[in-house]
This record gives structure tokens, C-alpha cells and sequence, in this order.
């Protein structure tokens, strides 16, 4: 183990020195330890193995970007391992916290999701009508007569923002009075 960072180091060195040869084999070397590193890191957290050549890819950019940075004077298996913890991290960030379960081993034993209840369309109807004249109107220019709320602001003379809000409020009446029912 100390051999092969003793030798990274001294790839990295004549690396940063213009030995473009040395760079080649330090980037081979590196590669398939980033890559098992990455599957650990992407299977201690849940996600799909096949995510890892895109990170070892990542890692490899940065060290290739950011080469300068490395002090000679130390050791550059630390550098790179904090390279690649921070290209992990960012990875799983980016995908967010999610569970990997293949459904097709549990769609047997999964039940279907219930039928939503529907209210009938007479009943909607005379809801609609006991709603203010604006949110009516509103309500049946974007909903039934699939205007946009563009057309439905210019067609009733009201701004943009003030048909949302008279859309969302006759919404949220007219749901909470087919609840009721």
C-alpha cells in the first residue's frame, strides 16, 4: 500500500514536471482504485452501481483540472482520495436520496392503486354555479373551455396573476364543497 502511494507520488511529481508518459501511468494506475472505490461509495448509500464510471470520469477531470493545486512536498494519494470523496458526494447529491428496488420482483404482491371516486358531472355543475361570478367564470374559461390564463385574462379584462389566484381560490372552494357532500 505504501508502495504504490510512494510511487503515485513520484508519477505525480514528473507528472507536474511535463513527463507526459509518467502521467499516462499514474492516470492508469489511479483509475481502477477510483472506480471500486466509487461502487463502495454508491453501494453504501443504495444507488445503482452503474453510476460509478461517470464519478471515476468526474475525479479524473478534477485531477487533470486541478493538478496545480497538488503540493509536491506531500503526499498525493491524500489529495486524490479527497478529490474523489467530494465527486462521490456530489454525485449523490445530485440524484437526491433515493432507494434503487426493482418492481418486477414484487408486481405479484402489490396491489393496484383504488379507483378514485368520482363526483358526477351534475353535481360538479351546480357547485360550480354557487361559486362567486368571478372564480366561475374563471373556472370555466381554463377547465372546461381549455383557455389559457393568458386568453382568460384578456378576456375578462383581469391580469394574469389575478386569474391564478381566482383559479386556485374557486379550486379550493369547489373541492372543499364536493367534500362535503
Amino acid at each position: 500500500m505504501r508502495e504504490r502511494e510512494d510511487e503515485w507520488t513520484g508519477l505525480m511529481r514528473s507528472a507536474i514536471s511535463g513527463d507526459s508518459v509518467a502521467y499516462h501511468r499514474l492516470l492508469k494506475a489511479v483509475t481502477p482504485v477510483l472506480r471500486a472505490a466509487a461502487r463502495r461509495g454508491l453501494a453504501r448509500a443504495g444507488q445503482p452501481l452503474d453510476q460509478s464510471e461517470d464519478i471515476v470520469q468526474d475525479i479524473l477531470l478534477a485531477v487533470h483540472l486541478k493538478r496545480h493545486t497538488w503540493d509536491a512536498n506531500a503526499p498525493f494519494a491524500p489529495w486524490l482520495f479527497a478529490i474523489a470523496r467530494n465527486k462521490l458526494i456530489d454525485a449523490l447529491r445530485r440524484r437526491g436520496r433515493r432507494v434503487f428496488v426493482n418492481i418486477d420482483d414484487f408486481a405479484e404482491t402489490i396491489p393496484s392503486e383504488p379507483a378514485a371516486q368520482s363526483v358526477p358531472a351534475g353535481e360538479v355543475a351546480a357547485q360550480l354555479e354557487q361559486l362567486p361570478a368571478r372564480q366561475r367564470d374563471v373556472l370555466r374559461s381554463i377547465a372546461v373551455e381549455s383557455a389559457s390564463i393568458k386568453d382568460t385574462a384578456a378576456r375578462f379584462s383581469m391580469s394574469e396573476g389575478a386569474v391564478r389566484v381566482a383559479l386556485h381560490r374557486g379550486l379550493a372552494s369547489l373541492t372543499a364543497k364536493l367534500r362535503e357532500q
